[in-house]
């Protein structure tokens, strides 16, 4: 299948309700299967399953060469899947931890990213590196992190998260099969929210989903936050307030014209991401949004993140990350103006 068109029959699309872990691990079993050129690398992938179980399984059916334990080195992980693209391979990389990115951060934004444009768009290194992103589950600094800003930032990276079951298989899926480099993160703390696998892929790998419709106001959030403002919208509405909820998925590229339509129907933008505040994602939605509709929205963006200092002890976890307390906070804000 090597980058053609996904197919909607695998055997491995789990039927009915699973967990987004489930439907990651499912994604890898169809990727496998359709294309003899994906090969899974990563820290205790094959034989132990992965340190979440997402690549449970995967060495016993396609055998040690195509599922393939490596040493506890990120640099040489991302470096030897980067020669393996060379030569004609899909590499699918896991590392094992958000904070684990650093190794291997010189591999990924000094070589991967840059190799079509060196090469003059001749080839393209079709790697995916996963990564488990985030807190909420009581884990210290290098396990807790939220690095999806240094990715968005880089030229020849596309960088996306899914946030529910569906998209995780769907997602996945589309990441492995796309031309160029696709840092994929996992909301690790809701690797067991459930949900169906559609039968084939409702959108494209860079498109947005409004998940939620509104009229006062509009969330714009992803990965594991998404449910977060499920529960801040539905909170809102015992209160007759009607929030739009807006899973970007994609963050690099953005897809901002769905986010345009839908500030355009509320006049006003709240952007919650987990990541600390200074230079994130949410700068960069606010940033466009007053570029564009300046003279549209009622009020400023506003962003709802996570502090701008190292990840605390798990204790204090819970003052970090947004929760619908701090977002509903930031919508009464908006709505004051």
């Amino acid at each position: 299948m090597g980058g053609g068109q996904l197919m909607s029959d695998n055997g491995a699309r789990p039927q009915g309700e699973t967990t987004l872990a489930k439907a990651l691990n499912a994604g890898l079993v169809d990727a496998l299967a359709a294309d003899d050129h994906v090969v899974i690398m990563g820290e205790d992938v094959g034989t132990l399953g992965g340190v979440f179980r997402i690549t449970d399984g995967l060495k016993t059916q396609f055998g040690g060469r195509r599922v393939i334990d490596s040493p506890l080195a990120e640099s040489g992980i991302v470096g030897t899947a980067i020669g393996m693209a060379m030569r004609g391979y899909r590499p699918c990389v896991e590392l094992q931890f958000d904070g684990f990115n650093a190794p291997a951060f010189d591999q990924i934004v000094s070589q991967l990213a840059r190799y079509r444009a060196r090469v003059g768009g001749r080839w393209s290194l079709p790697v995916t590196i996963r990564i488990p992103f985030g807190g909420g589950v009581g884990s210290p600094e290098h396990h807790s992190e939220s690095p999806e800003g240094f990715y968005a930032n880089t030229p020849g990276l596309k960088v996306v998260s899914c946030s529910n079951p569906d998209d995780a298989y769907w997602m996945l899926r589309q990441s492995i099969e796309a031309p160029d480099p696709v840092i994929f993160f996992e909301p690790k703390r809701r690797y067991y929210t459930r949900g169906e696998v559609s039968e084939a892929p409702e959108l494209g790998l860079h498109e947005a989903r409004i998940v939620r419709p509104g009229a006062d106001a509009t969330l714009l959030c992803f990965g594991p936050l998404v449910e977060t403002c499920l529960d801040a919208a539905e909170e809102a509405a015992r209160e007759g307030r009607q929030l739009e909820v807006v899973d970007l998925r994609s963050l690099s590229p953005l897809d901002m014209q769905t986010v345009y339509e839908s500030v355009r129907r509320t006049t006003r933008a709240i952007v919650v991401q987990e990541a600390p505040r200074t230079q994130g994602i949410g700068a960069e939605m606010a940033a466009r949004l007053g570029e564009e509709l300046y003279y549209v929205m009622e009020a400023p963006v506003l962003r709802v993140t996570g502090w701008s200092t190292p990840y605390p002890p798990a204790k204090a976890e819970g003052e970090h990350i947004p929760d619908v307390d701090r977002i509903l906070d930031a919508v009464d804000r908006s709505l004051a103006y």
